[in-house]
Order: structure tokens, then sequence, then C-alpha cells
């Protein structure tokens, strides 16, 4: 599916919207990503659920942030899966692999949230954080090389 195509199907889906963004809030948004990043490694000691959830927080921040550089933000229900779906539309097959696993991480996740009947592992939770930051790193330079007014002070 091409770009438009996405952006025609979803808004008439009423999961996208077309949203008017400037760079503070682009940056905050990618900033908090990398925070999150050092707060899932803090939390892996006391918490792997929560270092879990965090990794995958750090995923979603990053994933918005690209939607608002693009000038769109998810619209009513589904938008973790609307982040997603939106990353994985802009970043194209190279990137294929990552965005499954940001999906499986957005399962797991969800399902940890509400139903709290899994255990997560040090070693699922280390490449969750790994596959964070390939992610959040991805959408940064992305966002720098097609925006040159946008570079980021971290």
């Amino acid at each position: 599916m091409t770009f438009e195509n996405f952006i025609k199907d979803y808004s008439k889906k009423e999961l996208l919207k077309q949203q008017k963004t400037n760079f503070k809030t682009i940056e905050n948004t990618i900033t908090r990503a990398y925070k999150e990043i050092t707060i899932a490694k803090a939390n892996l000691s006391i918490d792997e659920g929560v270092s879990f959830t965090v990794a995958y927080t750090a995923m979603l921040h990053a994933a918005r942030a690209l939607m608002f550089v693009k000038g769109f933000r998810p619209n009513n229900s589904y938008q973790h899966k609307t982040a997603v779906e939106f990353a994985s539309i802009v970043l194209g097959n190279q990137y294929r692999t990552l965005i499954q696993k940001f999906d499986k991480m957005r399962k797991k996740r969800n399902i940890f949230t509400y139903e709290v009947s899994i255990s997560i592992s040090k070693t699922e939770v280390s490449n969750a954080i790994k596959n964070a930051e390939e992610l959040v790193k991805t959408i940064k330079n992305l966002i720098e090389e097609s925006n040159p007014q946008y570079k980021f002070k971290f």
C-alpha cells in the first residue's frame, strides 16, 4: 500500500487525523522516547514487566513523533496499532522485521497491562530495549534527514 492510500484509508476509517504540529511537539515526543529507554534500562533489575512496557512506550512515542512530522496523529480507537502501521508504511520494507517486533511488543504489552497473566524474561526485556533503541534512533535520523530544520539537541 502506498503512503497516500494508507492516509486515505485510515482517514476514512477515522483512525487518523491531520494535525498541525510544531518542532517543539516533535522534539518533546522524540526526547521522551529517549528518556523512556533510559528508564527501561534502569528498571530492568527491578521489574521486567515495567521495563518491557516502558521500552514499548519509547517505540510508541517515536512512532507518534514520526506521525507528527508528517502532519498526522492517531484518532479515536486503535491508536497504538495505527502508530505501528503508520511507522511501517513510512519506514518501508527495509525495517519490516523491526516493525514486526514493535507490533509483537504492542500485543504483549497489552496482555501484560490488562491481564497480567504473562511473565517477561530479562532476556526478552533486553531485546526489547535494543529494539526500542534501534527504532527510536532510526526515526530520529529519518526526521532529521528529511527535515534539515529539525536538529535535536540530545
